[in-house]
C-alpha cells in the first residue's frame, strides 16, 4: 500500500483527524447516546465497555478518524477506512456514527464524499458494510450512488457477528458523478 488510509482530510463542513487513544473520552461522549446505535447492528455500543472494544478496533484498523464539525469545532462522530485488498484494489469505508444533533445536517454525505474523493486516487472500488436493518444508512448509500451487491454475516472486532448488506461504488462510476 503506497498511500495512507489515515490522512487528515477536510472540506467546508468537516475535518477528519486521525483517531488517537487520547480521543476516547471525547468520542465516547458522542457515542454514549443509545439513540446513536438504534439502527446499527450492535445496538449496545453506547455502553462504555462495549464502546471501548469498538474504539480499540478503530485504533487497530489504522484508518480511523474523529470527525469535527467545522462550524462548531465539536466532535460529530467517527468513521474509518479498513480492509484494504490489493488484489481487488478495494477498500471499505464504515463503522461510521454521528451524534444525533448532526443527523440531517448533510455532514455524513459531505464526509463520505471527502473520503471517496481522497481514496479513489488509489483504489478502483470502495465497499461499505451496512447493518441489514439500518434503513438510515441504506438510504445514505443510495444517495451516494452505491450499488447493493451482497448480504452476509460480518464478524465485528470483539463483537458478535451480525447480518450486513454490502454496497459498492466503482471509481469509474464515481468519476462520472
Amino acid at each position: 500500500m503506497n498511500f495512507s488510509i489515515q490522512p487528515q482530510l477536510e472540506n467546508e463542513l468537516a475535518k477528519l483527524i486521525p483517531l488517537k487513544d487520547t480521543d476516547f473520552e471525547e468520542v465516547y461522549q458522542v457515542a454514549s447516546d443509545p439513540k446513536v446505535w438504534e439502527q446499527h447492528p450492535n445496538k449496545n455500543r453506547y455502553e462504555r465497555e462495549v464502546f471501548q472494544t469498538f474504539f480499540q478496533g478503530a485504533l487497530e484498523s489504522g484508518g480511523a478518524f474523529k470527525i469535527l464539525d467545522k462550524k462548531t469545532n465539536e466532535i460529530a462522530g467517527s468513521s474509518r477506512f479498513y480492509d484494504y485488498n490489493p488484489e481487488e484494489n478495494s477498500i471499505y469505508i464504515g463503522y461510521t456514527f454521528y451524534g444525533t444533533k448532526f443527523w440531517g445536517t448533510g455532514i455524513n454525505h459531505s464526509v463520505k464524499r471527502l473520503m471517496l474523493n481522497y481514496i479513489f486516487q488509489y483504489v478502483d472500488h470502495v465497499l461499505f458494510h451496512v447493518g441489514a436493518a439500518n434503513e438510515r444508512s441504506r438510504i445514505a448509500m443510495a444517495r451516494l450512488g452505491a450499488e447493493l451487491i451482497d448480504e452476509l454475516d460480518v464478524a465485528y472486532f470483539g463483537e458478535p457477528t451480525r447480518r450486513n448488506v454490502v454496497f459498492r461504488i466503482k471509481k469509474s462510476d464515481w468519476v462520472k458523478s
